[in-house]
């Protein structure tokens, strides 16, 4: 449980989108307005993918009350019980939790990620050093520069849900370099 810990230590810091320490309401203003801003959405497009944005926070990760300010130590101890309880349930909410938000990233709906659509994403995230964004990216083997979403959701899951610290992930990889 320990390396899951660290993950999800490491999962909580990469949302706290304003860096103050918390996850609150403010994260998920800030990461829906930067995302429909880079993607230069508008009209019911924006409103769309930021209500998919504000509803995926509330489901996935406000996991204290909808919109409800959580820490990190909440964050972890939530993510704890839910895996020690169901561990095959966890990873099944894990990867509809990914396969959400990565659709919602994928405003084009081909159901691949480009290096930029990935860029947008994770500046929308605060990550800001788009020289480190671009070497996560460059870690998928990607096909004719595009990632199928299935892939990236998956490397997602396995860093979120896997004990193994054998085990190649990627993710962890790009949070080990800076990102």
């Amino acid at each position: 449980m320990d390396y899951l810990n660290k993950k999800w230590k490491i999962w909580y810091n990469s949302l706290d989108v304003n860096h103050d320490g918390k996850i609150s309401i403010e994260d998920v203003e800030e990461s829906r307005n930067k995302f429909t801003n880079l993607h230069e959405l508008v009209g019911d497009k924006a409103k769309g993918v930021q209500v998919n944005f504000e509803d995926w926070w509330n489901k996935y990760i406000f996991r204290t009350g909808a919109g409800k300010e959580i820490s990190e130590s909440e964050f972890v101890q939530q993510l704890t019980e839910a895996y020690k309880k169901d561990k095959v349930g966890f990873i099944k909410e894990m990867q509809a939790c990914f396969d959400c938000i990565f659709d919602v990233i994928d405003t084009n709906k081909d159901r691949t990620i480009d290096e930029d659509e990935f860029v947008y994403a994770f500046k929308a995230f605060g990550h800001e050093n788009e020289a480190l964004v671009r070497k996560a990216f460059s870690l998928y083997n990607k096909e004719n520069k595009h990632v199928p979403l299935k892939d990236i959701v998956s490397e997602w899951v396995k860093f979120v849900t896997e004990e193994d610290t054998g085990k190649k992930d990627i993710i962890m990889e790009a949070f080990k370099e800076g990102f």
